[in-house]
């Protein structure tokens, strides 16, 4: 039974039914021709006439010229139903192609479509009536709500005809289950019900059978319309099979019942109508087909022209009616791979089909909140690249785009604009105006200059868009990596970070792109312009840390593409100190860090990292600046580095997934590079050199000989560059009480070696005495060795002699230490000062001393007679009687020393009794200072033997 049918009065005066549609070839197939005879009833019915029988004159298309520059005078906001009146009046049935002798008008576009002139009276379309865009005045609560011309149902020229009556409606349903049941073999067949289906939806805005219908029928539709593109031949064209699909699925579109969006087959549907279009061979190639296998007396080039031309208004039927561009946010993410298509004919095709969307759109936009888009910085960015493609039509159709997308964006922006964001839309549109003033007497210098579109489009992008406009920069040059493209994306990266330096988000996704594809950036100009991106980054101090860290994620070695960001690091003099600090900080944090058991992985990135900034020299003066701190940082980095490798280091899991580490890669390497290069970097040659001839860079790296490495350089500093010593003196001053032991442990190693620069005695007596008084109290021998170097160094300075003389009692404990090198630095310490001192500490020292004379160790006992003899020729007359039992008493351990297998001992043994001989006013014989054994000549041992015991004796 039939379904009821609502009143046809009311409803049908209201409305238009959309019948007119585009020209078709008419494919003449062996089989078609056979059914020439067929009766008038059949033919009207399979041949649907969707022109108007009311034709216009036909009129005059200029074409836009956007490469030229030649922009024709005509409001962007124009109905289209005059264009498709006037296009119908040039597709009547006349021009209809029945031989392939007759000519087709080529890609029937909009006669609007030169409507691009950059004056700023375009862009009145923002806001109608008695407000201008007047930015200087604006005042954004009192700017009217947008206005847009009134929609018509349809872009295409509507006529009033005769609705459909029960019994036309009963076949077309019929046909069309026919479809639904059989197997559409024929030509004939498969447009029997492609028309049959576009003709059934003049009668949806009035039948409720019809709508009841196809509403139920919506999956079947789907299904059918997939399986008939899906039967096309995709390498030829040679029916009109695909051009009715895109024509039933816009008659369908401007009723409201869209079959290619929402469920995941109509998305699939919508992927393949697509595909079937674009991925056609070019128009030369289909030509060259037909000649090589004649298919009849299709003319296919037209045939092709027309089928594009029904995909574009199919394309357009979809965004008529699109307040949330939802549709639209569809329609890109379908048509996007093929923008980027590495095939130029379909790059082509695809833009085209974008440009005549986003016209559309401009035209018959109203927009509601909440809006949908999600792809404006993408397709912004996108467009903008293939305004420099290679391909001159790709690159004017991309301009004429950027023209649309424009308007839409200027109204799209000032919808969703609130009292928050107010200023910043004001600040927008001024600018835009402004740049849009400077290049109306240019347009051609506008829409072919990527980093222009770039200054215009940036005011409006929210951090989200900013964040997709690099993106799909970077994408695109996945699959579009022609010099010119790379050229384009690479003005446009470094103008948007320019001006939009301080709106960005999303940054390390951002890097992660940037760091991703540089290395398919094959043109020098071009790779510098995206590091100058990175620079622009890094040197905002908002986002130097978060740069840093993003950088310093990956692995060491650095490859040759990191490595050359590193080198080429480009910005303003002010920020280079900047960088450079918080580069540094990122290793010194891991020093002040108790010791763990790995060390930490961004101590070896930063490391590494330092030394490819040295070596690229860009940061010449911050690294002059900041060398106080960078070696001592790096010598700390040597010291924590010493015997360990990348297994000892906590690398992140992941990181080293695609390539292993070579067992010659290890933390020490990257240290030692670093603090090498920085020497050379800052002039340091003669350091550098004394270190490479006494090995100073072995002595550095060695577990037990790192300190002298330490004080090697540190000396080298301080005789060949005064004033660098200087600098690094100062900074130790707060530099020693932060960090671990071994942070400590290097710095005060070259602090008290350089306190024997005359600036040390400018110093606090809590800087330098005080310090090295704590450090001859601290339990690590290490310190206390380093204390007693520091109070010999500042001996030097007879300033510094008094403050020192108070920490004696320290340092003669120090001759009680089991380290060699303690004992013998406070003996060196002690012979500077045994004739200052009183009566009691000379006694004292002497009373250790004697306990020394038989230490083992060759040095200790060389030394501590030495400073014995030093201290009995610094007591005083009165105070000599007091400790001449000490100097009889050292007298037979002497003697036996003067026989000591070791020279030096022995010499000295025998220089000190001469001493305590003239304390003692005694005159030894001379058989004391022979060199030969006693053994081999006793009767010397007997004099000697003799001569000590009359002395006694008396």
């Amino acid at each position: 039974m039939p379904l009821s049918r609502r009143g046809r009065g009311s409803r049908l005066a209201g409305s238009r039914a959309a019948t007119s549609r585009l020209p078709r070839a008419t494919a003449l197939s062996p089989k078609s021709a056979s059914r020439g005879a067929l009766s008038i009833s059949h033919a009207q019915l399979l041949t649907r006439r969707r022109h108007s029988s009311e034709q216009v004159p036909p009129e005059s298309e200029p074409q836009a010229d956007f490469r030229s520059g030649k922009w024709l005078q005509e409001p962007a906001t124009g109905d289209a139903r005059d264009s498709r009146q006037a296009l119908r009046a040039r597709m009547s049935s006349k021009h209809r192609i029945r031989s392939q002798e007759e000519v087709v008008i080529p890609y029937a576009y909009d006669n609007d479509s030169g409507s691009m002139d950059l004056e700023l009276s375009n862009l009145e379309t923002i806001k109608k009536g008695s407000s201008s865009i007047e930015l200087t005045d604006l005042d954004i609560p009192d700017v009217p709500e947008l206005r847009c011309e009134p929609l018509s149902d349809s872009p295409r020229h509507l006529t009033q005809q005769d609705p459909l009556n029960e019994a036309i409606v009963d076949k077309l349903i019929q046909s069309i289950q026919r479809g639904f049941n059989d197997e559409l073999k024929g030509e004939l067949e498969k447009l029997t019900f492609l028309e049959s289906l576009s003709s059934l939806s003049r009668a949806l805005p009035y039948d409720e059978t019809t709508e009841s219908f196809i509403h139920s029928h919506i999956a079947d539709i789907v299904h059918t319309l997939n399986v008939l593109v899906q039967e096309e031949r995709p390498h030829s064209l040679s029916s009109p099979v695909r051009q009715e699909v895109f024509v039933t699925i816009a008659d369908l579109s401007y009723q409201d019942v869209h079959l290619l969006f929402g469920s995941e087959d109509r998305a699939e549907l919508f992927s393949l109508v697509i595909k079937s279009i674009i991925t056609l061979p070019s128009v030369r190639t289909l030509t060259q087909i037909q000649e090589i296998m004649p298919n009849g007396t299709c003319n296919t080039e037209c045939l092709y022209r027309q089928t594009f031309q029904a995909f574009s208004e199919m394309l357009q039927s979809l965004v008529v009616k699109d307040p949330y561009l939802e549709n639209l946010d569809t329609i890109i993410k379908h048509l996007d791979p093929w923008l980027q298509s590495v095939k130029d004919h379909e790059r082509e095709r695809a833009t085209a089909g974008m440009t005549q969307v986003l016209k559309c759109l401009t035209r018959h936009l109203s927009l509601k909140l909440p809006l949908r888009f999600q792809r404006l910085g993408h397709l912004v960015a996108l467009m903008a690249l293939l305004c420099g493609d290679p391909q001159e039509k790709v690159a004017e159709k991309a301009a004429e785009s950027i023209h649309y997308l424009l308007h839409i964006t200027l109204r799209l922006k000032y919808i969703i604009h609130d009292k928050k964001n107010q200023q910043s839309l004001k600040r927008a549109l001024t600018k835009c105006r402004e740049f849009l003033e400077l290049y109306s007497s240019a347009a051609k210098c506008f829409y072919t200059c990527p980093f222009r579109i770039a200054q215009v489009f940036e005011g409006f992008l929210d951090s989200n868009e900013l964040c997709q406009f690099i993106m799909t920069t970077f994408d695109t040059l996945k699959n579009l990596n022609h010099p010119r493209i790379q050229r384009s994306a690479g003005e446009l990266l470094l103008t948007l970070a320019k001006n939009a330096e301080s709106r960005f988000e999303k940054v390390p996704e951002i890097l992660g792109v940037i760091c991703a594809q540089l290395s398919i950036i094959s043109q020098p100009r071009v790779r510098q312009q995206i590091i100058n991106t990175v620079s622009l980054f890094i040197s905002r101090p908002k986002y130097t840390d978060i740069v840093l860290s993003f950088l310093l994620c990956h692995p060491v070695p650095y490859n040759r593409h990191l490595a050359e960001v590193w080198r080429t690091l480009a910005v303003e003099l002010p920020s280079t100190t900047w960088i450079l600090w918080r580069l540094l900080r990122k290793l010194q944090t891991c020093h002040n860090e108790p010791a763990q058991e790995k060390m930490a992985y961004v101590a070896v990135a930063a490391t590494d990292a330092l030394y490819e900034v040295f070596l690229g020299n860009r940061l010449r003066a911050a690294t002059f600046r900041l060398f106080p701190q960078l070696l001592m940082t790096l010598l700390i980095q040597i010291h924590h580095s010493i015997g360990l490798t990348m297994s000892d280091v906590d690398i992140p899991s992941g990181l080293y997934t695609e390539q292993e580490v070579s067992s010659e890669v290890t933390p020490l390497c990257f240290a030692m590079q670093a603090t090498k290069t920085l020497l050379l970097r800052t002039c340091c040659l003669q350091e550098f050199n004394i270190m490479e001839k006494n090995k100073g860079w072995a002595l550095l790296g060695g577990k037990d000989c790192h300190l002298q490495g330490v004080f090697l350089l540190a000396n080298a500093l301080l005789e060949r560059n005064r004033l660098l010593a200087q600098k690094v003196m100062y900074l130790l001053v707060p530099f020693l009480n932060r960090g671990n032991d071994k942070h400590k442990l290097t710095s005060a190693g070259v602090f008290v070696e350089l306190l024997r620069s005359p600036v040390a005695k400018r110093l606090p007596s809590i800087y330098s005495v005080a310090r090295l008084k704590d450090w001859l109290q601290d339990g690590n021998h290490l310190f206390r060795m380093l204390g007693l170097r520091g109070l010999y160094n500042l001996i030097g300075h007879q300033e510094m002699r008094e403050d020192i003389k108070s920490l004696l009692p320290y340092i003669v404990d120090s001759l009680r230490e089991t380290d060699k090198k303690i004992v013998l630095s406070a003996i060196q310490i002690l012979l500077q000062l045994v004739r200052t001192m009183d009566f009691t500490t000379l006694a004292a020292i002497m009373r250790t001393l004697f306990s020394l004379f038989g230490d083992v160790r060759p040095d200790v006992h060389h030394f501590s007679m030495t400073l014995f003899g030093a201290a009995i020729k610094s007591v005083k007359n009165p105070d000599k009687k007091s400790v001449e039992k000490q100097v009889l008493d050292s007298l037979v351990p002497l003697l036996l020393y003067s026989q000591d297998e070791n020279d030096a001992v022995a010499e000295e043994s025998r220089r000190v009794l001469t001493i305590c001989a003239q304390f003692l006013k005694w005159k030894l014989p001379q058989e004391v200072y022979s060199k030969d054994p006693w053994h081999v000549k006793p009767t010397e041992a007997g004099t000697i033997c003799r001569f000590f015991v009359l002395q006694g004796e008396n």
